[in-house]
């Protein structure tokens, strides 16, 4: 059965982007960081990255054999919209209140309001693959709407002291997680699955 899932980079004190994120630095400083466990070997644009050898690669697989895409306008816009094809041709929807003009030249990208109607759409669209969800606005109102069924963090041994927080701004009220998994990656990555217990 499909599942929506979060895929998230994140340093041991929580944070998925560096400080001075913004146009341009879209990781802030030093937030590449994060995603070295599987850009082994690529250059600062990205270029070059394959697949990454080991447990780093199993995790890499299941992230690429997704069959939609859900994030945010804060998520796609400084990746540059991927090209307008994140991976393998899956269709893309982005949660926005406003439809951005400058992305429309993309036919895999659909702009969806409501994260519960992003959800449906995506999980419809997936069929029988997972549904990969990117972005801490977008984890955070699934959560709250009770539409996201995993968490998958791949943790990072560094310490950032400050930047974005992936759960910052949470309601405060408890969401209980089931650990399915961890997995010791290569580098010093450790791989965590959950699965969110509906409440």
């Amino acid at each position: 059965m499909s599942a929506t899932v979060l895929y998230m980079s994140m340093s041991l004190d929580g944070f998925i982007a560096g400080p001075n994120e913004g146009p341009g630095n879209g990781l802030g400083d030093g937030g590449h960081r994060l995603h070295a466990w599987f850009l082994t070997g690529a250059d600062a644009g990205h270029e070059g990255v394959g697949r990454p050898a080991g447990v780093n690669g199993q995790i890499f697989d299941e992230f690429m054999a997704t069959g939609a895409v859900v994030c945010g306008r804060g998520t796609i816009e400084p990746a540059g919209g991927w090209g307008g094809d994140h991976h393998d041709g899956v269709p893309i929807f982005i949660l926005t209140r406003h439809d951005p003009a400058d992305l429309r030249q993309w036919p895999l990208v659909s702009y969806v309001s409501d994260v519960t109607t992003a959800m449906t759409q995506a999980k419809e669209a997936a069929g029988d693959k997972n549904v990969l969800v990117h972005g801490a606005g977008t984890a955070q109102l699934a959560l709250a709407a009770g539409v996201l069924d995993e968490i998958e963090l791949h943790v990072i041994p560094v310490l950032f002291g400050q930047g974005r927080r992936l759960f910052e701004g949470l309601a405060p009220e408890r969401i209980e997680l089931q650990r399915t998994r961890i997995l010791e990656g290569e580098n010093g990555v450790t791989h965590m699955r959950y699965r969110v217990q509906q409440r």
